[in-house]
């Protein structure tokens, strides 16, 4: 009985995942594949893929948001062996950033390189995009 009773007060002490901490260590980890040997490769072929289509949902967001924020924003995700995003997330999370991560994530995106652990989780490979609008 004292053991179950243990193991649940550790379970109810633990300390809540901040949120913030996380989105900053994928950040962190899309800065550092990105800058790997695996990153430029992958970011001219990432590019060469979303330039238009992104200013194009970017622009109609902007619109459907109207007047929209137009502060800085950084997108995360994790690019899955398939191409497809997942984790897509954005912050902070204004209406702007929560409509490009939606968009973002139907997006198939070039298959990407292995890049090597602890940078990875799994079989993804994390990105990040700051973006900034210019009126």
């Amino acid at each position: 009985m004292s053991i179950i009773l243990a193991i649940a007060l550790q379970l109810t002490t633990a300390a809540p995942v901040n949120t913030d901490d996380a989105f900053a260590a994928r950040v962190t980890r899309g800065k550092l594949v990105e800058t790997g040997p695996t990153g430029p490769a992958y970011q001219k072929a990432l590019w060469g893929k979303l330039t238009d289509p992104m200013t194009i949902a970017l622009k109609a967001c902007l619109a459907h948001n109207a007047p929209a924020d137009t502060k800085p924003f950084t997108l995360v995700a994790d690019v899955q062996s398939d191409g497809k995003p997942s984790g897509v997330a954005a912050e902070p999370a204004i209406p702007v950033a929560k409509c490009l991560t939606g968009w973002f994530a139907t997006m198939t995106l070039p298959v990407p390189p292995s890049a090597p652990p602890p940078l990875t989780q799994g079989a993804s490979y994390p990105i990040e995009i700051d973006v900034s609008i210019a009126p």
